[in-house]
C-alpha cells in the first residue's frame, strides 16, 4: 500500500467503508443508497423522485430502485404529483426518520476501530468532493447537513 496513488487508496477505502456501513445498515433494512436519499428528504423535505436523483447524483432508474425499498420497509411514500402527474413527489415517513436517525448512529461505529482523526479526514474529504464536483468553498464553517452533496 505505500507505493499504491492516493486514488487507489482513496477509492479502497471508500469501498471498505461503505461495505461495512452497508453490514450495519442491513440491521435495520437499509443500504449506503437509501441513506443518502433519505438524508436529501430530510433536509430538504417532500420533492420529487426526478428532483431527488438529481441532488444525489444518481440517476432516476437508480434512485426508483432505491425508493421502491425504502418504501417496502416504511420508510419513504411516493404519491403523484397533483402539479404533474408524470412525476412523483417522495416524503420521508415517521418510520424513515427513525431509521435515519439509528443509521446515524451506526455510521459513526464504522470508523471507531480505526486510529484516525475523523474530523479531520472528513473536512479533507470535502475539500476533496467540492474540488472535484465543481463546487464553490464554502464561506463559513457550518455543521448543517449539505443537499447538494449528500453525506457519507
Amino acid at each position: 500500500m505505500e507505493r499504491w496513488p492516493t486514488t487507489r487508496l482513496l477509492s479502497t477505502a471508500a469501498r471498505l467503508v461503505e461495505i461495512s456501513w452497508n453490514e450495519k445498515l442491513k440491521s435495520i433494512g437499509l443500504t449506503h443508497a437509501g441513506v443518502i436519499a433519505m438524508q436529501v428528504l430530510a433536509a430538504k423535505g417532500a420533492i420529487t423522485q426526478a428532483a431527488l436523483a438529481e441532488v444525489a447524483r444518481v440517476k432516476a432508474q437508480t434512485m426508483g430502485t432505491t425508493l421502491a425499498r425504502l418504501e417496502l420497509h416504511g420508510h419513504v411514500t411516493r404519491q403523484r404529483s397533483d402539479s404533474d402527474r408524470r412525476s412523483h413527489v417522495v416524503t420521508l415517513t415517521e418510520a424513515g426518520t427513525a431509521a435515519l436517525a439509528e443509521a446515524v448512529k451506526l455510521e459513526q461505529e464504522v470508523l471507531s476501530p480505526v486510529a484516525v482523526d475523523t474530523a479531520r479526514l472528513r473536512e479533507e474529504l470535502r475539500i476533496v468532493v467540492r474540488g472535484l464536483a465543481g463546487l464553490p468553498a464554502p464561506e463559513k464553517e457550518s455543521h448543517e447537513v449539505e443537499t447538494d452533496v449528500p453525506q457519507v
